[in-house]
C-alpha cells in the first residue's frame, strides 16, 4: 500500500474524529434556533424623532453657552419642532458672533434671521446621518442588554426603515424581555414647570391647564406618573407639566447600579459623564428648590426637588421592586436607546411548535436521504456503496461543523441540509458518469477510475464555488432563518467537495491496492 493512499486516509479519519468531537453531545453542542427551540420574534421600531429632539436640545445649549462666552448673555431658545430651533434676543449686529458660533460648534444646522428672531433648521444630510446612527445605536444598545440577560444565540439585526429584528430562542420569560427591551427605553432628565417644586403632581391633565390659564405653552407638555399600591398595583395617576427641553438624557449617564434609599427601598444610583455633568451641574444650579423629572418612556418616575447643585451623581427613585432595580440598572448600564421603540410585531414560539418542526424536519430528510440512497445503489450498484458512505461523511461534517463554529440549527437550516445531500450526490454523480465513459471507450478500471475523476474535478468546483458564493452572501445580508439556511448550505458544500474529491477517490484508490489487476467494476 502506497504512502499516499495512507496519510490521505488518515487525513480522513482525523477529520472524522474531529467532527464528532465537535458534535457530541449533540444537545449542547447544536444551537436550536427559535423556530426549533422556542422563544421570542420581535420586530421593533426605532422613534429617531427622539433622537432629532435630543440633538436638537444639546445643540440648543451648546450655542447659548458658546454665544454667552461671547458677551450674549440675555439669549433665549426655543425648540419649534423635532430638528428646528429659534433663538431670540440677538440683536443685528451679533449676526457674525452667532454665525462663527453656528460654523464652529453646529455644522449640520442651517440658519437665517427671521425679524427679531433666528430660525434654525438641521440640514437634511444632517438628519438622515442622525436617524440612521440612532438605529445603529439602539440595535447596539438593544444588543447589549441581551447579552447581559443571557439568552443563547440570539439574532437582532437592522431591516430597513428604522425597524430592528429581534429573535431569542429560548427565552422562558418574555414579560421581562418585554420589559427590559422596550419600557425601560428612553430616560430623560426636564424641569418641571408645574408643580414648581416638584411633588406629588396634579389628579388631572385639566388641573394642570387650569393652573396654566387654560392654554399649554409651546415649551411645557403634560406627562403621567403611576400611582402604585404596596403590593404594585396600579392605584392612579398624577400629572405635571415638565419643559421640553431636557437636561441630559440617558446617553449622558456613565454607570448604574441598584442601591437603596433613606427607607431602605429599592433605587438606582447613578453617574453621569464629564460632557453631561457640566450640563447637570448648571441646570441644578441654577434651579435650585425647583422639581427635576425623572421621565422614562414619557413617563414620570419621579420628581425630585432640587435642594442643591448636583454634577456627577444622583438617585432615581420611583416605587420599584428589587427585579425593576436590577433591570433598570442594567439597561442603563449596557447603554440608553438614544430614541425610544415601539414594538410593530410580536411572536411567542412555543417549544412544542419546535418539537413538531423538528420531526417534521428530520422525517423529509430521512425520507429524502433513503430514496437517494437507494437510487445511487440501483444506478451504480455496488460503487453506489462509495456515494452512501461518503454522503454519510458528508452529513457528519456538517454537523461537526455547525458545532465547532457554533452556529445555529433552524428550520431552513434543515432544509439547507437536505439541499447538500442532493448537492453531494450530484457530485459523485458527475464523477461516476465519467467513469462510465472511460470504461465503454476502452479505458483499464485504474486509468477510467483516475481520467474521470480529474475530467469531473473542475465541473464540481465549478458549480460548488458559485453555490458557497450566493450562500456567503445570504449569510452577509439575510437575517435569522436565512442566515441558518446559508450556515448549513455552506458548511455543506465545503464538505461534499471534500467527500466527493478526496474521500470516494481514496475509496476507490483503497479497492485498486487490495486488488491488484482489478479487471472490472461494478458500475
Amino acid at each position: 500500500m502506497n504512502r499516499s493512499l495512507v496519510w490521505r486516509g488518515v487525513l480522513i479519519l482525523a477529520v472524522v474524529v474531529a467532527s464528532i468531537a465537535a458534535v457530541y453531545p449533540p444537545q449542547e453542542k447544536i444551537n436550536l434556533g427559535l423556530d426549533l427551540r422556542g422563544g421570542m420574534h420581535l420586530v421593533l421600531q426605532v422613534k429617531s424623532e427622539d433622537a432629532l429632539r435630543a440633538e436638537t436640545d444639546g445643540d440648543m445649549e451648546r450655542l447659548v453657552q458658546q454665544a454667552s462666552e461671547e458677551g450674549l448673555t440675555s439669549l433665549t431658545t426655543q425648540r419649534t419642532g423635532d430638528d428646528r430651533f429659534e433663538v431670540r434676543g440677538v440683536p443685528p449686529t451679533s449676526d457674525e458672533v452667532i454665525a462663527k458660533a453656528a460654523a464652529d460648534f453646529l455644522p449640520g444646522w442651517s440658519w437665517q434671521r427671521q425679524g427679531d428672531r433666528l430660525g434654525f433648521e438641521m440640514t437634511p444630510e444632517n438628519r438622515a446621518a442622525i436617524r440612521r446612527l440612532a438605529v445603529t445605536q439602539a440595535k447596539t444598545t438593544i444588543d447589549n442588554r441581551i447579552n447581559q440577560f443571557g439568552v443563547a444565540e440570539p439574532v437582532i439585526a437592522e431591516i430597513g426603515n428604522e425597524r430592528i429584528l429581534v429573535q431569542l430562542p429560548g427565552v422562558d420569560d418574555p414579560d421581562r424581555v418585554r420589559r427590559l427591551i422596550k419600557n425601560t427605553a428612553f430616560l430623560e432628565f426636564r424641569l418641571t414647570e408645574l408643580p414648581r417644586e416638584g411633588g406629588g403632581g396634579f389628579d388631572s391633565r385639566e388641573a394642570v391647564l387650569a393652573q396654566l390659564g387654560g392654554r399649554l405653552p409651546e415649551n411645557l407638555e403634560v406627562l403621567p406618573r403611576d400611582e402604585r399600591d404596596e403590593q404594585g398595583r396600579l392605584i392612579g395617576q398624577r400629572f405635571y407639566a415638565v419643559r421640553k427641553q431636557r437636561v441630559i438624557t440617558g446617553r449622558d449617564l456613565k454607570n448604574a447600579r441598584p442601591g437603596l434609599g433613606q427607607m431602605n427601598e429599592p433605587v438606582v444610583n447613578f453617574t453621569v459623564s464629564a460632557s453631561g455633568s457640566e450640563l447637570f451641574g448648571r441646570a441644578t444650579g441654577d434651579n435650585i428648590g425647583r422639581g427635576l423629572a425623572i421621565i422614562l418612556d414619557g413617563k414620570v418616575v419621579s420628581a425630585p426637588v432640587i435642594n442643591a447643585r448636583i454634577t456627577d451623581s444622583g438617585v432615581i427613585e420611583g416605587g420599584f421592586t428589587q427585579r425593576e432595580v436590577e433591570d433598570l440598572s442594567t439597561v442603563l448600564r449596557s447603554g440608553a436607546l438614544p430614541a425610544g421603540i415601539v414594538t410593530l410585531e410580536e411572536r411567542t414560539v412555543g417549544p412544542s411548535l419546535g418539537r413538531d418542526a423538528i420531526e417534521k424536519g428530520l422525517k423529509a430528510g430521512l425520507i429524502g436521504t433513503v430514496l437517494v440512497v437507494l437510487y445511487i445503489l440501483v444506478v451504480y450498484n455496488l460503487s453506489g456503496i462509495n456515494a452512501v458512505l461518503a454522503l454519510t461523511l458528508n452529513v457528519l461534517l456538517v454537523f461537526g461543523g455547525l458545532g465547532f463554529f457554533g452556529g445555529t440549527l433552524t428550520l431552513p437550516g434543515i432544509a439547507g441540509i437536505i439541499l447538500t445531500i442532493g448537492m453531494a450526490v450530484d457530485a459523485n454523480v458527475l464523477i461516476f458518469e465519467r467513469i462510465r465513459e472511460e470504461l465503454r471507450a476502452g479505458r483499464t478500471v485504474k486509468s477510467a477510475i483516475q481520467l474521470g475523476f480529474e475530467k469531473a474535478l473542475s465541473s464540481i468546483v465549478d458549480s460548488n464555488l458559485t453555490t458557497l458564493i450566493a450562500a456567503l452572501f445570504l449569510f452577509q445580508f439575510g437575517t435569522g432563518p436565512i442566515r441558518g439556511f446559508a450556515v448549513t448550505l455552506s458548511i455543506g458544500i465545503l464538505a461534499s467537495m471534500f467527500t466527493a474529491i478526496v474521500v470516494s477517490r481514496w475509496m476507490f484508490d483503497l479497492v485498486l491496492a487490495r486488488r491488484h489487476g482489478l479487471q472490472k467494476l461494478s458500475i
